[in-house]
């Protein structure tokens, strides 16, 4: 099992660079950033969590700004979104991002995707919280045609173009990996339909049950699930519990990091090192 990170990354947070050197010296796998380009003040959508929506949710850098300059600076560490709210883009620029940093970090990208839980966030970027799914879908299909075909077309619902051509294609082939970052029943049919892997969040369903539903969506379509990407977000840094995921065929745990400074973000490397020391390859 690989351990990676996850962090909120704010101006009042330690730098994304300083965090990708120290996480790369210590060993860990991989760095996950989280996005939403904006909150809207009306704050009709609940938190999902409860309580107050913490400030962090709107004071996030772009995630692709801040992992380019992680990436920048490492040259093992993976870099991902976790997650990326795909409907929040148009797929053809957002092909073009992702595409352009998997090059300049030379295949170390890992395409965590979402769909979004606040709805007027959405709705801003002209997107029906009913539809989220849908358009996400589409987005990436037709993302998926600019990654490896020359002239790339697509025709859908929520995105139609002609024949483009669109460069750099990514270095890993055919593509970054897809994985989606949700827990519910409808999330594991997604994943086998058209993702590259699944990523929870801790604690957000009975893992052994959505399993068992992933094995059989992936048996419906000639998947082997085992080939999937599985990662657990938000994972428990306790060795105990991260053996329990590992059985349960989780290649990847992605433990959190609180927006602190980095005096702070350092001790909390160092206590979660003996993790990753201890981690059968």
């Amino acid at each position: 099992m690989e351990i990676g990170l996850s962090i909120f990354p704010t101006a009042n947070a330690i730098h994304p660079v300083r965090l990708a050197k120290e996480a790369e010296a210590r060993g860990f796998e991989s760095l996950f950033f989280i996005e939403h380009t904006h909150i809207p003040a009306s704050r009709r959508t609940p938190y999902p969590f409860g309580g107050e929506l913490p400030s962090i949710y709107w004071q996030s850098y772009d995630p692709f700004v801040a992992l380019s300059q992680a990436a920048a600076v490492t040259t093992q560490l993976r870099v991902g979104t976790g997650i990326c709210l795909v409907p929040e883009h148009h797929p053809l620029a957002l092909a073009k991002r992702v595409a352009s940093l998997d090059q300049l970090s030379n295949g170390r990208f890992l395409f965590g995707i979402g769909a979004g839980w606040n709805a007027e966030e959405l709705e801003n970027h002209g997107i029906r919280f009913e539809d989220r799914w849908a358009v996400t879908r589409e987005y990436v299909l037709a993302m998926k045609e600019v990654w490896t075909k020359k002239d790339a077309a697509f025709r859908g619902r929520f995105v139609r173009f002609d024949a483009v051509w669109s460069e750099p294609k990514p270095v890993q082939k055919p593509h970054p990996p897809v994985l989606i970052g949700a827990s519910t029943k409808f999330a594991v049919e997604r994943v086998a339909e058209y993702a590259d892997g699944w990523m929870p969040g801790n604690g957000t369903c009975d893992f052994a049950q959505r399993l068992a539903q992933l094995d059989a969506a992936c048996a419906k379509r000639g998947r082997n699930r085992k080939s999937l990407d599985l990662t657990v977000f938000a994972a428990p840094p306790k060795a105990a519990e991260l053996d329990k995921l590992a059985d349960l065929g989780f290649n990847r745990a992605v433990l959190p990091l609180p927006t602190q400074d980095e005096a702070k973000i350092l001790a909390r490397l160092d206590g979660y090192t003996s993790l990753v020391a201890n981690r059968p390859r």
